[in-house]
């Protein structure tokens, strides 16, 4: 070997070290490189099978409003809540909307399997040199879903890597169960838009009606690409509190929609040059017939509790009847409709289930939420004397027609226990002795104060509770003759004489038939349980005195030439007027007052003083003639015929002899054939100044108007010496 081979030998042996350190290193640091790689493969694949089945989640209820209906399914309105959300199905949701939510949103929505490789390598890289902060981005539509309904709450709140191998995980399962517009469709309906004035819009239905006061399917291009942009950040592209980065978010989803080919450039700008166009909301906050609404929506409070119906997601279906509504406040109007005239509300039931098919009142809500109908306790005058005679004809067996009483002047002291009790009538004419029958049809209050005093004044009162009254009654005498404390309201007063007109069964007035919730389960409540107070051959009694009444008696303004029954009303001084009054089909209360209850009607509109016959009864014809759509029948003979006999009381003309009740004058003036205006001087606490019981009233947050207190009625009724007509 020659010395220069030798020489070269020796520097590949000096080299060698170095080129074998070099090479072992890059060994290594490719070994390290798969072991590690391996090992993240590992643990993704580890937390990928960790990850739930989705078949076992639970998908989270989002929630919808909870919407009321009429009888014949018209809207009435949502009820408040702090999620405005109405779902609404796929052909419900413009094309263009769609498209321009996955252009912004999920441009490779209809290629992928659920996750999008490259988004989510996109956002990876941006999180690693963004600080290491949790994941954030590549989130496809479906992953979306995922996070926003079926993930637990406990996974959903730490987004991290981990998090997100799980979510995506999620995502291809749900692809391979639904199709991409089963998963679009419920994106878009359980997304959140944003909140205005504390209520938040969950989906593209509430969405609609929030920013643009329209339903979903009436949105433009220009209108669904300013909603596909708020859900990346609902506060920030709020068009009603950011108008400009509204428009700069509407200008990028119209430019990816041309990028993705969904629309042209020229469309982009025409929509781009529009105004935003938004318009605050009314559709969730107007509703119709608001009286009746705010006593549903009190009932369902009472019924289900509040937390359960602000929750949503309800389908109230009411027993309102639209077209008897609209003939109720005609009726009104049309007799009650000049500046000044006092107040009217009628409420209908329907004597076969208990139906409330009608509650309307003179007043407008903007100037009062207060129902008149529903909520203001008042006196009824006679047409409380009902009760008295159910009473005697159901626990006495007493027979009106062989029933008599004397007709006279009832003097302070006639009545042992109530030594300032005076009954009179204004015109100081009497009939003399007369029978029951022809005492309801003239509203003899004397009459009835010596019947009421016979048959017991508690049971007057416990007769009238089982018939529907559902107000405080004291038992005292005068309230026979319709001398109450704290009142009644016309919704009792319909809903008791219902229950002689369904031949004696009450049935609790019901305004809702059904109620549906969003997991599919309902309830039926149009069926309201029945409890019988008396036979129905007592009703029929009952019925043929009262047709009287109507016939030849106090309330021939009601007779609209059909076969009915009823009774009018009047209140000392002429604060409140009544009829009441019923056919096989229908039982309608009619109250005319004003609202402070002090205020007398001594002349309305040239009729003179203001009688229930005078004032309340041509409401109930107007209204009776149209809302019983052609019905004229007569009531059904009973299955049970009665037949009573005399009552023998105390007071009684019948079986006595004598010169009349005691402390009565001893002799009877014959007057001209009516009974006139009656007055009483009530025996109860006389030497007290009148004053409102305490109370509050009822319903959904309503406040009476001046005059009405707390809900009661604020006259001398039951409380004081109380002087007035009461036919």
């Amino acid at each position: 070997m020659s010395r220069r081979e030798r020489q070269r030998r020796r520097k590949r042996q000096k080299g060698h070290p170095v080129r074998r350190v070099f090479v072992i290193m890059f060994l290594v640091t490719v070994g390290g490189i798969s072991l590690g790689a391996l090992a993240v493969v590992g643990w993704v694949v580890g937390v990928a099978q960790s990850a739930p089945d989705i078949h076992h989640l639970k998908p989270r209820d989002p929630g919808q409003v909870s919407e009321v209906f009429a009888a014949d399914g018209t809207p009435l309105g949502y009820i408040a809540s702090d999620i405005l959300r109405t779902y609404v199905h796929n052909n419900q949701i413009p094309a263009t909307l769609k498209q321009a939510t996955v252009a912004i949103e999920d441009r490779r929505y209809y290629q992928h399997g659920g996750v999008d490789y490259q988004g989510i390598l996109r956002a990876a890289i941006k999180d690693v040199f963004g600080g290491g902060k949790s994941i954030q981005g590549g989130s496809t539509l479906t992953m979306q879903l995922v996070r926003n309904v079926y993930l637990p709450d406990q996974i959903a709140a730490n987004r991290n890597l981990k998090y997100k191998i799980i979510e995506a995980k999620l995502a291809e399962q749900l692809e391979q169960q639904h199709t991409k517009s089963w998963i679009l469709t419920s994106y878009l309906n359980d997304v959140s838009y944003g909140t205005i004035g504390g209520q938040t819009a969950v989906g593209v239905g509430a969405a609609a009606e929030m920013f643009f006061n329209k339903p979903v399917w009436q949105l433009d291009l220009a209108q669904s690409a300013m909603l596909a942009g708020l859900p990346q950040a609902p506060s920030d592209y709020n068009p009603f509190l950011n108008p400009g980065f509204a428009r700069a978010r509407r200008h990028d989803v119209l430019t990816a929609m041309v990028k993705s080919r969904d629309i042209t450039q020229s469309q982009a700008d025409a929509a781009d040059g529009q105004p935003l166009g938004v318009q605050h909301n009314t559709s969730y906050t107007f509703h119709k017939e608001q009286y009746f609404f705010d006593y549903v929506k009190q009932a369902l409070f009472d019924k289900f509790g509040v937390a359960r119906v602000r929750k949503g997601g309800l389908k109230v279906y009411t027993t309102i009847d639209l077209k008897k509504q609209q003939e109720a406040r005609t009726a009104i109007a049309n007799n009650e409709g000049q500046p000044g005239d006092p107040a009217a509300a009628l409420v209908t039931i329907d004597p076969s289930n208990g139906h409330i098919i009608a509650m309307a009142s003179s007043s407008s809500y903007d100037k009062t939420n207060f129902n008149f109908a529903a909520q203001a306790h008042r006196q009824t005058g006679s047409a409380f004397k009902i009760f008295v005679l159910m009473t005697l004809i159901h626990d006495y067996n007493g027979d009106p027609d062989q029933t008599y009483y004397n007709s006279h002047e009832l003097l302070p002291g006639w009545l042992p226990g109530y030594p300032t009790y005076h009954v009179q009538t204004s015109e100081h004419s009497y009939l003399g002795d007369i029978n029951i029958t022809k005492a309801t049809a003239l509203s003899d209050n004397t009459v009835f104060a010596q019947l009421d005093a016979d048959v017991g004044p508690d049971k007057v009162r416990d007769m009238a509770y089982a018939m529907g009254i559902t107000s405080h009654l004291d038992g005292i005498p005068a309230e026979g003759i319709g001398g109450l404390r704290v009142g009644v309201s016309a919704l009792e007063m319909a809903d008791a004489y219902a229950t002689i007109a369904n031949g004696g069964y009450h049935i609790p007035p019901t305004a809702i038939t059904k109620v549906a919730f969003a997991d599919g389960s309902s309830v039926n409540l149009g069926d309201p349980p029945r409890k019988q107070v008396f036979s129905d051959g007592e009703a029929a009694a009952a019925i043929n005195v009262m047709k009287g009444v109507i016939t030849g008696g106090t309330g021939t303004a009601a007779d609209y030439g059909c076969p009915a029954a009823g009774k009018t009303g009047t209140t000392s001084n002429y604060t409140d007027a009544w009829f009441v009054g019923f056919t096989p089909k229908l039982s309608t209360a009619v109250w005319v007052g004003y609202p402070n209850a002090t205020t007398s009607m001594n002349d309305v509109n040239g009729l003179g003083p203001g009688f229930g016959g005078t004032l309340a009864a041509p409401i109930w014809h107007d209204y009776m003639s149209q809302a019983s759509d052609g019905f004229c029948g007569d009531f059904p003979p009973p299955t049970h015929p009665w037949q009573g006999t005399a009552f023998v009381g105390q007071f009684a003309s019948t079986g006595n002899s004598g010169s009349g009740a005691p402390g009565g004058s001893g002799t009877n003036t014959t007057g001209n054939g009516t009974t006139g205006a009656n007055q009483y001087t009530n025996p109860n606490l006389s030497q007290q100044t009148p004053q409102s019981p305490p109370g509050t009233s009822t319903g959904a947050g309503n406040t009476p108007p001046p005059g009405f207190g707390n809900g009661h009625h604020q006259g001398t009724g039951g409380v004081g010496v109380h002087h007035g007509p009461h036919r």
